[in-house]
Formats: structure tokens, C-alpha cells, sequence
């Protein structure tokens, strides 16, 4: 007849067994179970008696990396003041008020769900399945588009001509009109060349105001003759494809995420709604940290911008136009090349400036202990001077002393 045995019993019964003579390696056997279980089962046994045998919880008595408690309520507390504000975000203002150690960003996150301040999504598209892309230097490239659904008091819509520096993600024109008709757009593709200078190239999507690529007219339109007047390269996006101008298309989601939620249906004229626009566009570009940036603003990436003369066929509004501050002269310095891991070399060391910087040439200006390196004549890291102590001067170095040649060897010729 068989009868079934509890857990408890059956482990209990084998512990017996081992402790009336049988082997360990027999017991185990017997119960189908290795030799580590069977000590396991003793050693229970001897520290808690029958009750040690029961089943335990799996879970850990301690979890090192838990998120304390006062972490936790800072997250809550962050998310509550900022509604728009997702896990990156948080984390980047956890960092900066010195909290450590720093949770991840899925820690963030699912502590936001389980304080009900987020709703949990399905997983996004993976990054890795997008071909991203950024020029190596600002004023290399802009992208420019419009978007609509700005909203005045009454009703009335507004579009806005938008443009993003597509190295430093600065926000080169955010100009609210009427209409996006050519002229209202090429005014302002004016002004913003007035004030930050000439790229080398402009990318587009193919609207009518930007080519006449699917237009009924020949060409070419108002916006490519200002580009041709200013040495600018228009390019244009393939048709359908508007991940190609993907840095403008997020900028857009970040004014109606940031912007438009306070100020949708709020201004009474476009005037009082571009002031409050210039407002948002100016804490952007200077004090908004950016995420594709290291969490620096657009701002100190463009400031290395080169300044060029704008040539252009539409009368320049100059009271609009930002002057060069000036700089103050510094004595000349040597040229560097930076490196892939963003340093140079100078006396036999190694400076950092930035892997912003690699493959861009620097000047290097050593002047009272210190190495300043500059970048289109803009300070952008500085050193101590490092020097080898006491190392020789080239005059009283040695000098080398040549190797003789191993003698030949080989087969001897009698002629």
C-alpha cells in the first residue's frame, strides 16, 4: 500500500536515516534528491529543528540596490511638479541635486507605475532599428519645416516656421505666421540668417514654399533663390520619409509638450504668442538640458558656430540682428588635430578637449602655466601645463649612437 508523506515528513524521516548510520550518498538516492540537499536538509535541522525543514521563501532578506525610500519619494515628488517629465528626465535632476547612489531608468520608471503617475505602454520601436546620423560641426547643416496647430484666443491658426541646427539641436527659427505661404516662410528664413549667420546646407522636406521638386511651375521658388544668394546647399528629403528630418520633427514634439500645453488658446494677438514663443525658444537653447547632448544645453555647442556675412535679394531688418561680442586678442598659438577619443597631444602629453571635438582642428595657446585650447576662436577647455621633470634640452641630450650591421653570411664565390 503506498502512502503519501508530507514534505516535512519525508525530509525529516531522511535525516534520520543519515543520523542512524546511512550514508548521505544512499539517502539521497532514496529520496531522488542530491547529496547538497541532503546536507542542506541537516544542517536546517540542526539550526532550527522540525520546523527548519518546512518550505522558505525564496526572496532575499536584504536587496542591496532597492531604491532607499527617500529616493523613491523625491521621484514622486519631481514627477508630480512636472507632469511632462519622463524617467531620463527625472534621473538627470536626480544627478544634479547629488542623490547616491542614482537608480536606473527602468527603476524610475516602474516606480512611477506603482504610484499610478504613469500609465504602463507597450515597449517603442528599439533605437538600433534607426540610422541616425548628426554633422560634426554647427552651422553645417539646418533643418527647417512647419508646423501648424498653433492656436490663438479666437480660434485662429497660426503656423510656425521651425529650424534646428542639426549639430547642437539649437533652435534657429521658431517664427509664427499667418500664413505659410513663400513669402511669410522666406521672411523667416531671413531673419534667422540675419541673426545666427549663413549654414553651409539646408535639409527640407518637398513642400511647395521649400522647392518646386512636384510644383506646377518650373522653378525655382522664392526659398531656393535665397539659398542660392547665400552659397547655402538646399537638399531635399526623399518623398514620404520624415525621419530624415528627425531632429526638427522632435523639436516640434517638444514645443507641444513644453510650450503648447500653457499657451494654447491663451494669447489674444501673435504678437503676445511670438513673444511668449521667443520666452520658451531662448530658455531652449541656453538652460534646457538636451538629452542627445550630454544633458548640456544646444548652446554650447553652438556658440563654436562660424559668423558669415549674409548675402540675400530681401531688404535685412538689422535692428533684429545679434552683433558679434567682441574678443578679447590672444597671443598666437600651434594647431592640434583631436583625436577619436577627444584629446590632443602637446610636449609629449595628452590634453582633453572633448569627443564633441574629434576630427576638428584646434589652436593651442600656452601662456602662464596655462593650455588653453580654442575652437573657431572660442575658449573650449583649459589646462595646467604639464612639464617632464627635469628633462633635458635638446642640446644637452647625447647623441644617438648608430648600431653596426650584423656581418653577412652566405655562400663563398671564388671568381
Amino acid at each position: 500500500m503506498l502512502v503519501e508523506l508530507k514534505v516535512v515528513e519525508q525530509r525529516y524521516r531522511a535525516v534520520i536515516d543519515v543520523l542512524d548510520g546511512l550514508s548521505v550518498t544512499d539517502v539521497a538516492l532514496r529520496n531522488g534528491v542530491t547529496r547538497q540537499t541532503v546536507h542542506t536538509w541537516l544542517r536546517r535541522y540542526a539550526e532550527g529543528g522540525l520546523a527548519a525543514l518546512a518550505d522558505k521563501s525564496s526572496k532575499p532578506g536584504t536587496c542591496p540596490h532597492q531604491m532607499a525610500p527617500v529616493v523613491e519619494a523625491r521621484v514622486v515628488e519631481l514627477r508630480r511638479q512636472h507632469q511632462r517629465w519622463g524617467p531620463r528626465s527625472i534621473l538627470t535632476q536626480l544627478e544634479r541635486e547629488g542623490f547616491t547612489p542614482l537608480p536606473g531608468t527602468s527603476s524610475i520608471y516602474r516606480t512611477l507605475v506603482r504610484h499610478g503617475l504613469i500609465e504602463p505602454t507597450k515597449r517603442k520601436r528599439s533605437r538600433s532599428d534607426y540610422k541616425r546620423w548628426e554633422r560634426s560641426r554647427a552651422m553645417d547643416l539646418w533643418q527647417m519645416d512647419i508646423v501648424g496647430r498653433f492656436y490663438l484666443l479666437d480660434g485662429t491658426e497660426l503656423k510656425a516656421v521651425s529650424g534646428i541646427d542639426d549639430h547642437s539641436r539649437y533652435c534657429t527659427s521658431a517664427r509664427l505666421v499667418h500664413r505659410a505661404t513663400a513669402r511669410p516662410v522666406c521672411d523667416a528664413l531671413e531673419r534667422a540668417l540675419g541673426i545666427h549667420g549663413v549654414p553651409d546646407q539646408i535639409l527640407s522636406d518637398n513642400g511647395k514654399v521649400f522647392t518646386a521638386r512636384f510644383g506646377p511651375g518650373p522653378g525655382p521658388v522664392l526659398f531656393d533663390r535665397i539659398c542660392a544668394n547665400n552659397g547655402i546647399k538646399h537638399i531635399l528629403t526623399a518623398p514620404y520619409s520624415p525621419t530624415t528630418t528627425g531632429k526638427v520633427e522632435r523639436f516640434h514634439k517638444t514645443i507641444r509638450a513644453e510650450f503648447l500645453v500653457d499657451h494654447d488658446r491663451v494669447h489674444a494677438t501673435i504678437e503676445e504668442f511670438q513673444a511668449a514663443l521667443d520666452t520658451w525658444v531662448e530658455h531652449y537653447n541656453t538652460e534646457r538640458p538636451h538629452q542627445s547632448l550630454g544633458n548640456r544645453a544646444p548652446i554650447e555647442r553652438f556658440a563654436l558656430a562660424k559668423e558669415r556675412r549674409v548675402m540675400s535679394d530681401i531688404a535685412e531688418d538689422h535692428d533684429s540682428i545679434a552683433q558679434a561680442p567682441v574678443r578679447a586678442p590672444r597671443p598666437g598659438g600651434v594647431s592640434r588635430w583631436v583625436d577619436q577619443r577627444g584629446t590632443i597631444g602637446l610636449g609629449s602629453f595628452r590634453y582633453r578637449v572633448g569627443a564633441t571635438f574629434a576630427g576638428e582642428s584646434v589652436e593651442v595657446v600656452v601662456q602662464g602655466g596655462l593650455v588653453e585650447i580654442l575652437h573657431s576662436g572660442v575658449l573650449v577647455a583649459s589646462h595646467a601645463e604639464r612639464r617632464r621633470a627635469e628633462a633635458p634640452t635638446r642640446a644637452q641630450r647625447s647623441p644617438r649612437q648608430g648600431r653596426a650591421a650584423p656581418p653577412t653570411s652566405g655562400l663563398s664565390v671564388s671568381r
